[in-house]
């Protein structure tokens, strides 16, 4: 694995350029890529302010936290940022299974010379922190507790980081940049759809410096990005199906925010849409084994008339595709 300890910025690119934004900022890049780059989306389409706020975290040492719902897009937001900086970048999902081991560090038996011996292997926070790298925590909000103080530490902007069972402080590397995504901006889950999310405590969420918010795209922006993704449903003549399919989206959408459905569409979930609609050749079928079979049995009958709605026709429950 190529090291890249003692890499640095060496460029200074334009925002307005790059990213398109109306703006005279610019921010430092590196100009080679190692294999922790990701890969540039050239079909992303990004939202301004958070943008910005995540340039603020890259260009200024800044902590920032995106919030929103599932599905707008926010780890991938903060990784197509990184790809245009050619900045290396991470991501660790705080799912209940990420134990404060993985973090740290652990003992482990190798091999040496054909002898077993026991010897420190560093965790991801330790092993970034030493390196001009972007790390991301996924779902922060779902982080058990013993984890969260973990982190806490190095959210400070100069924040050392000890390891206990080597005698050790380690000192940020000058381009170490931390970032993280949450559902609830560590609220909790106080609408019940995001089971698992945890009240954060607030001396942790006081030590992010920026919360950006990123929500649904205009619906114009969506319809693009769905095209991107599926070219079959690119051309004109199949403008009117997207602009449907982003209006049942819309409609699920509004009608979660006042509590008539308990689950929505998002982005993800209409690009789904459009692949398998790409396999089954019908968008009432595909809409069905995509988001309609996910929902309670009661809230059903409204999502089929959001779609009678958009589609002009209805969505027949009875049909098999084996019946084809």
């Amino acid at each position: 694995m190529t090291e890249f300890t003692d890499a640095q910025p060496d460029r200074m690119i334009s925002v307005r350029e790059v990213f398109g934004i109306d703006t005279d900022m610019r921010v430092p890049a590196f100009t080679h890529a190692d294999e922790h780059v990701p890969e540039i989306d050239t079909a992303y389409c990004f939202n301004p302010d958070v943008t910005l706020a995540l340039l603020a975290g890259f260009f200024k040492n800044r902590r920032v936290m995106v919030q929103g719902l599932h599905g707008t897009g926010k780890s991938t937001h903060i990784e197509q940022v990184a790809a245009r900086l050619k900045w290396p970048c991470v991501r660790v999902n705080l799912d209940g299974h990420i134990s404060r081991l993985d973090l740290v560090g652990k003992d482990a038996v190798v091999l040496r010379e054909g002898q077993q011996v026991t010897e420190f292997q560093q965790g991801i926070v330790p092993w970034a922190l030493q390196r001009p790298m972007a790390l991301i925590f996924d779902e922060y909000d779902a982080g058990r507790p013993d984890v969260m103080f973990v982190i806490q530490r190095i959210l400070e902007r100069d924040g050392q980081f000890t390891l206990l069972d080597q005698n050790k402080v380690l000192r940020p590397h000058p381009f170490f940049r931390l970032f993280a995504t949450s559902n609830t901006v560590g609220l909790g889950n106080l609408n019940g759809m995001y089971h698992g999310a945890q009240r954060l405590n607030h001396a942790q969420m006081d030590r992010w410096n920026i919360v950006a918010t990123l929500n649904y795209l205009s619906a114009q922006e969506e319809i693009n990005i769905v095209a991107a993704r599926v070219p079959a449903l690119a051309d004109d003549a199949h403008r009117p199906l997207l602009q449907a399919m982003v209006a049942v989206a819309t409609l699920t959408r509004q009608g979660f925010s006042v509590g008539d459905l308990s689950t929505l569409m998002s982005p993800r979930t209409v690009i789904t849409w459009a692949e398998n609609m790409e396999i089954f050749k019908d968008p009432a079928q595909a809409f069905r084994l995509t988001f309609v079979n996910k929902c309670d049995d009661a809230e059903r009958p409204l999502v089929a008339e959001y779609f009678q709605r958009c589609f002009n026709q209805e969505l027949d429950e009875s049909y098999q595709l084996d019946s084809r």
